[in-house]
Order: structure tokens, then sequence, then C-alpha cells
């Protein structure tokens, strides 16, 4: 059983997903699949829509006089948060790297990513203060999935996770990091020095920001 079929709220939650995702339905069709009352999936799908994992898209006409049904599918921006396939494919990935790549090709390879990565967010206003910019990198390193700190150090700041939002990823190769780093940076706009813990087989973020010269 995936995991969203009992940990998204509850296993009628979980049910309805499951057939959302097999095609779009209706509150009628869902709970005659279900067999519950239309009044009971309703209160499950409000909770699943404001969670932004379904979305009504369309309205059917059922050739009955009155309202026309309202139709349900899963989010388009939720799909890719069911799928369990990306940690894997990337471990695979990684190691795969790991054997045609030596250290130095591995290590510019992991930077352009973050560089991209960095490239595709909204930059911050150039007259931000650095601690507004160090701000923002935690914020989006939280919504990636970490659970982040932002302290005030010497001649800058320190953003310190509690986690890692690919912590998977950088079991299999520590040279990810560099890649968050250079995200960092580029969100930043500063000097970024990545200094992540990855002692007894853990990771946590951490990433040292200093003023530029």
């Amino acid at each position: 059983m995936r995991w969203w079929e009992t940990n998204i709220g509850g296993a009628m939650r979980g049910r309805i997903i499951r057939l959302l995702r097999r095609g779009d339905k209706t509150v009628d069709e869902l709970a005659g699949e279900l067999g519950v009352t239309d009044n009971g999936v309703r209160s499950h799908l409000t909770v699943l829509e404001d969670a932004g994992v379904i979305e009504q898209f369309t309205v059917r006409r059922t050739g009955t006089p009155g309202k026309p049904a309202t139709v349900y599918r899963v989010a388009r921006d939720a799909e890719p948060h069911l799928s369990a396939a990306y940690a894997p494919i990337l471990e695979a990935l990684l190691a795969a790297l790991e054997n045609r790549l030596d250290t130095k090709e591995l290590d510019a390879l992991f930077r352009e990513v973050g560089r991209k990565l960095a490239e595709d967010q909204e930059a911050a206003p150039k007259s931000a203060s650095l601690a507004a910019r160090a701000r923002l990198a935690a914020s989006l390193l939280g919504e990636l999935g970490a659970e982040i700190d932002v302290e005030e150090a010497d001649g800058g700041f320190v953003i310190r996770g509690h986690a890692c939002p690919v912590a998977n990823a950088v079991r299999v190769q520590p040279g990810v990091c560099r890649a968050m780093e250079e995200l960092v940076a580029g969100v930043t706009g500063a000097n970024v020095r990545e200094c992540c813990d990855r002692s007894n087989g853990g990771a946590r973020c951490r990433f040292e920001i200093r003023r530029g010269a």
C-alpha cells in the first residue's frame, strides 16, 4: 500500500486519490465506488482540495434536471508528490555518474545544477539586506523539505538545517551538497561555504554566508 493511501489524512482520502488517479470523477461517482454518502465524500474532498491535492476542473451535465455535477481530478502540481520513483532513480543516476566521471567533473556538474536551480528562483531585490537574502534562501530550502534556522555569525550568517531535503542523494554522493551550495550562493548573491554535517550516516544542511569583499 502506497504511503498516501493511509498517511494523507486517513485511508478514505487515500482511496479517493487512488480513484482520481485512474480518472476524473464526480461526487456521486466517488460515493458509489467507495460505498459512502455524497456528504461523506464532500467532506474529504474539501480537505484534499484545501491541501492542493485535488482540484475542480469542469462540470458534467448528467442528462437529468438540476445543477451540473462538478468533476474532480488530482491537481497537476500534486501528481509528482504522489510518486515514490524519484528517490531510487536519482540514487541510481548518481551512482552511474560516479562511475563515469572523476571527482573534478562531478563537482563541476553539481555546481552547474545548483546554478541552474538558482536561476529558476525569484531573485531578491538588489537593495535587500544580506539578512533578508539569507532568510530567502532558508525559506527556499524549507520549501524543498528541510527544517532550517538562520543565525547571525561573525561577518555574515549561517543557515543551519536540522534535516536535509536531499538526504538520500547525499548519502549516495556527498557532492550533491555542492549543488545546494551554488543554489544558496545564487539566491543570496554572497560568498557561501558548504559545511554540512554528514557524520554518522546522517545529513544536515549548514551553509556559511559571508559578505562579499
